[in-house]
């Protein structure tokens, strides 16, 4: 818009001309002097223009700039909230973490699907689930006993083999500052290191019941519903160190080691006090 020439009225220093501008400075010049003043901002408070047509489409103009100020000022104030609410989930997250107080149950064993089998190694995560009734119904599983001591077994039944065959197919750590309580999405990802796949010959060799017993029922050895169990950390113990054990290859074998000396720290546990697997397949 070009204002070049235009007549103005301002309220202190009367009539004057325009003789300057650009997209945020304007400069009349009046009886005396001229003047400096911000664009488009002293138009409707201290400056009128003469030329309605020219008024009117530089109202349109200030109309414009208004309200994408707001605009901009509601974004900033949407950063703020999210800013303050990320603080807030922080301090939280460092509260549980200082807190945390070891659970005898932490350990989680997942029952992985077909699709589940690949997509839980090649993305090093698996989902929780959705609640199935209730006020929250279709909303994610909260995997609420995990915290930075507790592994997740991978685990799956081949098609038509009774429950007892059901086989480990690898385990991993959770993240290293994941905490299940905040777990809003129901995916539990796996440790940067701690992670370990075993070969199809070697999850024949790890059978799941081997390991876990429901003490209720000792002799049983049934699922019923649901993708995962909690279970006893001393029974996770007692599988990462049989993996140990069966790795052949030097460098699999040393970092399977180290997965398990880890995972026994952070559950303090004495792995030279560790007992013999006594799982329900061991009970028949």
């Amino acid at each position: 818009m070009n204002l070049i020439n235009k007549k103005v009225t301002h309220e202190l220093f009367g009539m004057g001309s325009i003789v300057k501008h650009n997209d945020s400075v304007i400069e009349i010049h009046f009886a005396s002097e001229n003047k400096k003043f911000v664009f488009p901002d002293v138009f409707g408070k201290h400056l009128k223009l003469h030329d309605k047509i020219v008024a009117n489409s530089l109202g349109e103009i200030i109309q414009k700039r208004e309200a994408e100020r707001k605009q901009e000022e509601r974004k900033k104030e949407e950063e703020k909230k999210l800013q303050l609410k990320n603080q807030e989930l922080r301090l939280e997250h460092e509260k549980l973490m200082k807190n945390h107080k070891l659970h005898s149950e932490s350990q989680m064993v997942f029952w992985c699907d077909t699709e589940e089998q690949n997509s839980s190694f090649s993305e090093w995560k698996v989902f929780s689930g959705v609640i199935k009734s209730g006020n929250n119904q279709g909303k994610p599983n909260k995997p609420i006993r995990l915290h930075q001591n507790s592994a997740v077994l991978l685990t799956a039944i081949d098609s038509g083999m009774p429950e007892k065959d059901r086989r480990i197919l690898g385990v991993y750590m959770v993240n290293e500052d994941f905490i299940g309580k905040l777990c809003e999405d129901g995916y539990i990802p796996a440790h940067s290191q701690y992670r370990i796949q075993l070969t199809e010959q070697e999850s024949d060799q790890m059978l799941f019941w081997k390991y876990y017993v429901n003490e209720k029922f000792p002799h049983k050895m049934t699922w019923n519903t649901g993708k995962y169990r909690y279970f006893n950390n001393s029974w996770m113990a007692q599988i990462l160190f049989d993996i140990v054990s069966l790795k052949s290859d030097p460098k699999e074998q040393e970092l399977a080691q180290q997965f398990f000396e880890h995972y026994c720290k952070m559950n303090q546990i004495n792995d030279q006090e560790l007992a013999k697997p006594n799982g329900a397949l061991l009970r028949i």
